[in-house]
């Protein structure tokens, strides 16, 4: 009796392959991220200039910190710039979400909304700053010539934060508005007709329908415009340099000008360890609080 053996094809391991095509990313990854977090991290527990070799000296950076009050102002001014910002990009991105989602779906209209993200913060900053100039700029010529007073936008102590604000909400809302829609899309078109059917008006199947089903992508935008919004720099370093009297400089400035105008680098890197632990503080926080990783539509 003869018996044949089949031959036997052993399942292909995909590993290596999968490995190496994510190498490039991984090696950035961990050269421009990881590796720069930890040394930040060591640096923190050290008195570093860049002229001698770190030397430890323990907590003091962070004793330092506690008691800085330039630090806790840098800080309050920091929440009270992304408060401003997150609540106007989330609100005119969400209306300009909707519109674009029950009016048009032009694609030509989403490439002009998203167009102001695609200049950089500073050339941003450096346009607003002529059009705002107290003197010279467009803005107040405007204000002026309809008989109101001029406003110092950047250099008045009330102003200087709103107006900051606006700046990037301006640049980032596009973008933001563009995220919106992508998860409008999401929301079955069924949902509004039964809301139809049952009489609700507009207003109310937003309120009921488009919110609710609309939670786990505005928990996304509120993750990354939050974290985004406490690392804002460029514009304060290019329109006022922390000023007027400290009421812009933003944690961000402050570690900056520690580390680079008093070559600080240790103390600088506590405050960064800082702004990196309530960064991940709040990033949690709002995951659990908004159940980002649950959907209604499930």
């Amino acid at each position: 009796m003869v018996t044949t053996t089949r031959p036997v094809h052993r399942k292909r391991d995909d590993t290596r392959l999968a490995l190496l095509f994510i190498a490039p990313a991984l090696i950035g990854f961990v050269v421009f991220m990881v590796w720069p977090t930890l040394r930040g991290i060591y640096l923190s527990f050290t008195r570093f200039n860049l002229l001698t070799p770190p030397e430890f000296n323990g907590l003091d950076n962070y004793v330092r910190m506690a008691q800085d009050p330039v630090f806790w102002n840098s800080l309050r001014v920091t929440v009270y710039y992304v408060l401003v910002n997150i609540t106007l990009q989330t609100v005119f991105a969400l209306v300009i979400a909707v519109m674009m989602q029950r009016l048009t779906r032009r694609t030509w209209l989403r490439g002009i909304v998203l167009t102001p993200y695609l200049v950089s913060n500073v050339v941003a900053a450096m346009v607003f700053l002529w059009i705002l100039d107290y003197q010279l700029g467009i803005g107040n010529a405007l204000i002026a010539a309809i008989g109101l007073d001029r406003i110092a936008f950047l250099s008045s102590e009330a102003w200087v934060i709103p107006t900051i604000a606006l700046i990037n909400v301006w640049r980032h809302v596009g973008y933001t508005a563009l995220l919106i829609f992508a998860g409008l899309q999401t929301i079955p078109e069924t949902m509004y007709e039964a809301g139809r059917m049952d009489g609700a008006s507009e207003p109310r199947m937003f309120r009921s329908i488009t919110v609710p089903l609309l939670r786990p992508v505005l928990a996304l935008v509120l993750i990354i415009t939050v974290v985004g919004s406490f690392q804002v720099f460029d514009t304060v370093a290019v329109t006022t340099r922390g000023g007027p009297v400290d009421s812009s400089r933003v944690l961000q400035y402050y570690i900056y000008d520690v580390a680079f105008g008093r070559f600080q680098f240790g103390y600088a890197s506590a405050m960064s360890v800082a702004l990196l632990l309530v960064l991940v503080a709040i990033t949690f926080a709002q995951y659990r609080i908004s159940r980002a990783g649950t959907s209604d539509l499930s």
